[in-house]
């Protein structure tokens, strides 16, 4: 019982959470100045096909009718129609989604290697802990479009390293995820193009988080190298890595594993940057094609899967604590 309560706590507040979500976004998207009923219809729409556009979606009804209904079609996994592409956005979102998808997960699996690496060797006094700071420095202040095209001129252009973008030759697979499909299917060549092709994005949209990461873990693993029980191994004549492996990284990862999933979620975010600097064919591309064209349904869609990402990461990474740390578990 000590570990169900404050899991059904947390979701709890996780449905709450996603309530008001959906009603901020069917809020906002009624206040746009844009008229959904016309972009649906047509510019040239005679008045009675603004009407039928009007009525079927729902616009003619009260507020918290209008809110209901949008609810009720969520749970249906109707998202509407896109007025881009004709076609439902949830299908739309599910062609997009494999590339964004894969993206975020080789970006903070990089992320979090380069926080660990950051954060342990920054915690150690010295030269290298001195330089260690100084690039952690340098990437925080560092934007990511500005890295994006200093590394695209250095990697593409002059050293002809890596591709300017795309997602290769590798034709989607059952799971959309090319790493994943070249592996199901054999296909080492394939394997191969694709990850050549994720490195300079996944790269760009890691150096954030990974900074953020580290600066945390350093901070955490000091305080924890500096109590009295480490200073005892220490004493005993126990090197100063091995009482990290051992002792430290065990008891600081909790604020460490805090900012990893703040920052992963906010890569789904940062990502549509990316996509559009390196022509990388996810929701990112999608989305700005949507805003280009007006097209709410589908610009909905895309805020309300990145909301809803943002929030069940959160969720996986609390539970995750729950079950790292007693402590919390005792405090709910």
């Amino acid at each position: 019982m000590g570990f169900l309560r404050p899991l059904g706590l947390r979701l709890a507040s996780m449905a709450g959470v996603l309530l008001v979500l959906t009603f901020v976004v069917d809020l906002i998207q009624r206040q746009l100045p844009a008229d959904p009923a016309r972009v649906l219809a047509g510019r040239t729409a005679s008045p009675e096909a603004l009407a039928a556009a009007r009525d079927r979606l729902g616009l003619n009804e009260s507020l918290p009718q209008q809110y209901l209904g949008f609810l009720g079609r969520l749970l249906r996994g109707d998202l509407g129609t896109s007025v881009a592409t004709r076609r439902p956005v949830s299908q739309d979102i599910g062609t997009y989604l494999p590339a964004t998808l894969e993206l975020v997960l080789v970006a903070a699996v990089l992320a979090l290697i380069g926080g660990l690496v950051l954060g342990v060797v920054g915690a150690r006094d010295g030269k290298v802990a001195g330089l260690v700071r100084v690039v952690t420095v340098a990437g925080a202040s560092a934007a990511s479009f500005l890295v994006a095209i200093v590394l695209l001129l250095v990697f593409y252009r002059d050293l002809h390293w890596f591709p300017a973008g795309g997602r290769g030759d590798l034709n989607d697979g059952p799971t959309g995820l090319r790493l994943l499909d070249a592996i199901l299917t054999g296909d080492p060549g394939g394997f191969f193009d694709a990850f050549w092709h994720l490195v300079l994005p996944a790269f760009v949209l890691a150096i954030a988080p990974a900074v953020a990461i580290g600066r945390v873990l350093r901070s955490s693993l000091r305080e924890v190298m500096a109590a009295d029980y480490v200073r005892s191994a220490r004493a005993k004549g126990a090197g100063w890595w091995p009482t990290v492996w051992r002792h430290g990284l065990r008891n600081a990862a909790g604020p460490a594993l805090s900012m990893a999933g703040l920052q992963v979620s906010i890569m789904f975010g940062g990502s549509v940057v990316v996509e559009s600097l390196f022509s990388w064919p996810g929701l990112g591309r999608y989305l700005q094609t949507a805003i280009a064209a007006s097209d709410l349904s589908a610009i909905t869609g895309v805020v309300l899967v990145l909301g809803v990402a943002y929030v069940l990461l959160n969720f996986l990474v609390d539970t995750l604590q729950l079950l790292i740390d007693p402590r919390l578990r005792e405090d709910a």
